[in-house]
């Protein structure tokens, strides 16, 4: 499950380190479809039991990440919950999950040494192999191109989405508020985004919205992990997102993790 442990985050290293780091691994993530087991042109084999699949095989493991946290005495956050919710055609085929503690605080854009570590513990507990993994996180979409589920599909090396809440950086190419369901907005890089200007980093992505004036979803901010292209991104997350606005497997990632957390909270 760890081709690149050379590549895996280390809390103990300088903020300067960890940045460096993400540039190397930004440097070897692939933003492009590569190696897929699913057709990115027919996305429902990700949800569907009925559809097709390449060369008549079983649907693809699409796996979601998520993490809950348990507070001390003092309601600072100490450990981390990693849950990892693997899914086939819809199908909830294995939970795993592992608590280990947080070392460092959150810094905004190093959240994967902050993370990283727990995921891995969690992802190592998995007996089927991901064919696309799901993180509530950023990928490309982040100030080196290496948010955690770039650097987790590296670390891995398997297919890896970002399905983010909110814009970490870069630009949407045009109005995201109020968008109508399905819609997607590309967002490029910008000037606190290591890469040119206008480079395509991912989409704002509606999936789910009001059918009442007045009220609106705000979108999810997708991109690329590793080894999956902008678009198939996008698609995928509109595909697995079932009614909800959180594709579902990182939804049911979130609620195992908040049941994790139930056995260890009176």
């Amino acid at each position: 499950m760890v081709p690149r442990p050379d590549l895996a985050p280390d809390p103990s290293l300088s903020q300067a380190e960890m940045e460096a780091l993400q540039e190397e691994i930004a440097d070897v993530a692939v933003f492009a479809d590569r190696d897929l087991a699913f057709d990115p042109a027919e996305p429902a084999a990700l949800s569907n039991p009925l559809a097709a699949t390449a060369g008549g095989g079983d649907p693809p493991t699409v796996v979601g990440v998520d993490q809950s946290f348990l507070l001390t005495d003092d309601d600072r956050e100490d450990r981390a919950i990693s849950a990892v919710v693997a899914t086939r055609a819809g199908e909830v085929v294995e939970r795993v999950s592992a608590v280990t503690p947080l070392e460092i605080p959150y810094i905004p854009g190093l959240l994967s040494f902050r993370e990283g570590g727990p995921i891995l513990a969690a992802l190592s507990e998995l007996s089927v192999e991901p064919d696309l993994a799901l993180f509530d996180g950023s990928g490309r979409i982040h100030f080196r191109q290496a948010g955690i589920a770039t650097h987790m599909g590296v670390v891995a090396d398997f297919p890896s989405v970002g399905v983010a809440k909110s814009l970490l950086c870069g630009t949407p190419r045009g109005e995201t508020e109020g968008l109508a369901e399905g819609d997607r907005v590309a967002i490029e890089a910008d000037g606190d985004v290591d890469a040119p200007k206008g480079t395509l980093l991912g989409y704002a992505v509606q999936s789910r919205q009001y059918d009442s004036p007045g009220r609106h979803i705000n979108p999810l901010y997708v991109s690329s992990g590793h080894r999956v292209g902008s678009e198939t991104a996008a698609g995928a997350v509109l595909e697995l997102c079932s009614g909800y606005k959180l594709p579902e497997p990182v939804r049911l990632a979130d609620a195992y993790a908040e049941d994790v957390k139930g056995e260890y909270v009176e």
